[in-house]
């Protein structure tokens, strides 16, 4: 029998938040280094620099890697003879609270994205509490802790469907990860579960993504089993899809496939898919009784020595003084560098401007979007002397619905985010000859270096959704989609299918 101290779950919680808000598993970091070396896009091997370089920085600094801390999730396995030294407070509210400490840590402390009241009001719970948590009982006289910070790019690509007992997975992922997009911020993880019932299988497919990255070793063995025959064949034919670094086309689209299954009912087959993005975040640990978790810092030499070149085609645009005729020039998939001043905006804000709109009021403190850029972001809170916390950039593809509001009813100028836009929303781009730029998901620490100053704007009380207005210098992006309707997430992976096809024909012949 164990004695665990409920202080020592709180404290060990409340320190693997913190743990890997900054740092990296060392396994996918060694995976996408891999991934940079051999890409041969120079836009998906720019962005895998970026993720390198923003990792570094994030582990030096102890900042978060993304502005996205996540929802935490936490597997609890509990042992059949382990005692609690109190009986006061469930599992569920110790991870809680080792959750609030964490977000709410003054020395670092994470954005709180969680609200309650999801179908309603939406209101932010402030401490990124309450957690989901999975608890089972288990053989033992430990408590075994499996903890992730899963940002909403990527959770929200989460897919479930039940399938027929002779459908293909293999097939499905093909047909479904396509339609993903690129807001899950590839290259990362899919996380697949098979079998028991439909929940029973997102279950297992969140539970597969806190396991290593390790289909090398997969590789080099060969599969054994049905499962990792599947995994094999999955993370072949997945990065054949040309999806590439960011959704920009390339060779590696995903570092691992894992799966899990379960027994399920002769007559179904459950199959969920749940991809984990570049800021893959996750502590595995045990408490046996003796004391809190302790967590290793990992040797800054193990990361790679990464740096970011700018390539020809770049260019360098004051905010402050750029006109459409300008903007007209620009090319999809070219690299611009953003100095002057640049104002954000996501999900609650634009709600907001609409509803002043349909008024008829101009929006508040003289806000003014005409001939204006905007960011898609919801930054972490500053400490020190920091101008802002990290600030990477959310899906742009949430704010599709708002687009032609934006260009035509605020004469707004352009538009950067992380991810594709749709169909309608790129026509609207090309109507109102604008352009959407995209900045590297997963680099929210090396992008806050480039604001050079921040002020709350409007809207205040939205939080880390207020607008605000931020001065940058050299920020770089990518031109997504140009004025003409040119777009890269369309053309980038159709390329590179077609050259990954090509490349593989060759090597076989």
């Amino acid at each position: 029998m164990s004695l665990i101290r409920q202080q020592d779950f709180i404290d060990s919680i409340e320190d693997a938040l913190q743990f890997i808000s900054y740092y990296h598993p060392l396994d996918y970091i060694k995976a996408v280094e891999q991934a940079y070396e051999k890409e041969i896009n120079p836009a998906a091997k720019d962005a895998m620099a970026q993720i390198l370089i923003n990792s570094r920085m994030s582990a030096e600094g102890h900042r978060p890697i993304c502005q996205d801390t996540g929802i935490v999730t936490c597997f609890v396995k509990v042992g059949m003879q382990v005692q609690w030294d109190k009986h006061d407070l469930t599992v569920q509210q110790m991870v809680d609270e080792g959750t609030r400490r964490a977000y709410m840590n003054p020395d670092n402390p994470l954005r709180a994205s969680i609200v309650a009241d999801p179908a309603g009001s939406r209101k932010n719970t402030k401490d990124n509490t309450p957690a989901v948590v999975h608890i089972d009982m288990v053989a033992g006289d430990k408590v075994e802790v499996m903890i992730a910070a899963k940002g909403g790019g990527s959770e929200n690509k989460s897919k479930v469907v039940m399938l027929n007992p002779s459908d293909s997975i293999v097939d499905w992922v093909l047909k479904t990860l396509p339609t993903m997009g690129a807001g899950w911020c590839p290259p990362g993880m899919l996380g697949i579960g098979i079998g028991g019932t439909a929940e029973k299988a997102a279950v297992l497919a969140k539970e597969s993504l806190m396991d290593p990255v390790d289909i090398q070793d997969l590789v080099d063995k060969g599969a054994e089993n049905a499962e990792e025959a599947l995994r094999l064949e999955l993370f072949d034919k997945v990065n054949k899809l040309g999806i590439g670094a960011q959704g920009l086309g390339g060779l590696t689209t995903v570092v691992d496939i894992k799966i899990k299954s379960a027994p399920t009912h002769a007559a179904s087959k459950p199959v969920a898919m749940i991809p984990n993005c570049a800021a893959t975040r996750h502590a595995h640990f045990y408490l046996d009784g003796s004391g809190p978790a302790e967590f290793t810092p990992p040797k800054l030499e193990d990361w790679p020595e990464v740096t970011w070149e700018l390539g020809e085609n770049v260019r360098r645009v004051n905010l402050d003084t750029v006109t459409k005729e300008e903007t007209a020039q620009w090319k999809a998939g070219d690299t611009v560098l953003l100095s002057g001043k640049i104002l954000t905006g996501r999900d609650a804000a634009h709600r907001r401007i609409k509803e002043y709109l349909e008024r008829s009021e101009a929006l508040p403190n003289g806000v003014d979007f005409n001939g204006r850029f905007i960011y898609y972001v919801g930054p972490v809170d500053a400490v020190g002397d920091e101008v802002v916390g990290p600030a990477g950039p959310t899906t742009a593809t949430r704010m599709d619905k708002f687009t032609e509001m934006m260009l035509d009813d605020c004469g707004l100028m352009g538009m950067v985010g992380k991810a594709e836009r749709g169909p309608a929303t790129v026509e609207s781009i090309k109507k109102h000859k604008a352009v959407y730029l995209m900045a590297v998901g997963g680099a929210a620490y090396l992008v806050a270096k480039a604001i050079k100053k921040s002020r709350v704007v409007a809207f205040e009380d939205l939080g880390m959704e207020a607008i605000y207005e931020f001065e940058v210098e050299d920020m770089p992006v990518t031109v997504a989609v140009d004025s003409n309707g040119n777009n890269v997430h369309q053309t980038g992976p159709a390329i590179w299918q077609a050259k990954i096809a090509e490349l593989d024909t060759k090597l076989k012949s």
